[in-house]
């Protein structure tokens, strides 16, 4: 799982890393929306750095699938297509289902403890109507289910898909429906019933793939409507 919020320190590699988290949270949040460039002399600029980092951060977030570098000129945020968001779906279909499983038959006191306050904070997050922070949070509460499946292939393979997952995690709109679906599939862990994780992760990647077509949906009725930009049909999503 990456980490959001690690402090700054000196030096050109902390630069990258800090100037790496700031424009994956940008893209993950909507703030950089799909397609929209990513000139390094402005975001350098932007950011108060040089055009080192700037330049490892795009290459780290090519890497993750989250931008798409053109040679000779600027990069993108990526903008993906529905050929991209089926093979997500697939891969999905088998690591998530995976995990829950594991994690069900794995998990130890400590992070179950570690996953029970997640699903309790992102449930307090969607009633407040902190859109960011709920996604965020179901993002959290997924990549330590991760860690509790134990099993290190798995977790290394969930680091390369982590910023995907993210990103389509931040396309729901129904957050109460997602808080209520992670309590359900925390109830099942804790109790080590594997059967009926198997059928509620089955349901809950649904339920991630349903909510992303209405999102998408949404936006363009929006454009349609004569909403100023996708930011300002999000703001009114909840």
């Amino acid at each position: 799982m990456k980490n959001n919020d690690s402090p700054r320190s000196d030096g050109p590699r902390s630069e990258t890393v800090r100037v790496t988290e700031v424009l994956r949270n940008e893209i993950i949040d909507g703030v950089r929306l799909p397609g929209s460039r990513l000139v390094e002399r402005n975001l350098a600029t932007e950011l108060g750095v040089s055009r080192v980092p700037i330049r490892e951060a795009l290459k780290q977030l090519a890497a993750e699938g989250l931008v798409a570098n053109r040679p000779n000129t600027w990069s993108t945020v990526r903008e993906f297509s529905p050929s991209d968001i089926a093979d997500l779906n697939e891969v999905r279909a088998v690591f998530d289902i995976l995990s829950f499983e594991l994690a069900a038959q794995r998990h130890n006191r400590e992070g179950l403890a570690k996953l029970e306050a997640t699903m309790a904070k992102g449930k307090e997050l969607s009633k407040a109507g902190d859109v960011v922070g709920a996604h965020r949070s179901a993002a959290d509460f997924h990549a330590i289910v991760t860690e509790l499946s134990g099993n290190r292939l798995l977790a290394e393979i969930g680091e390369l898909l982590d910023s995907r997952m993210r990103w389509q995690l931040s396309q729901h709109d129904d957050l109460d429906f997602v808080a209520t679906e992670h309590a359900q599939l925390y109830d099942a862990i804790a109790h080590r019933d594997q059967a009926k994780v198997r059928e509620l992760a089955a349901r809950h990647l649904g339920t991630s793939q349903d909510q992303h077509d209405k999102h998408k949906e949404r936006l363009a009725r929006a454009v349609d409507e004569g909403a100023d930009s996708p930011e300002e049909a999000d703001s009114h999503g909840e």
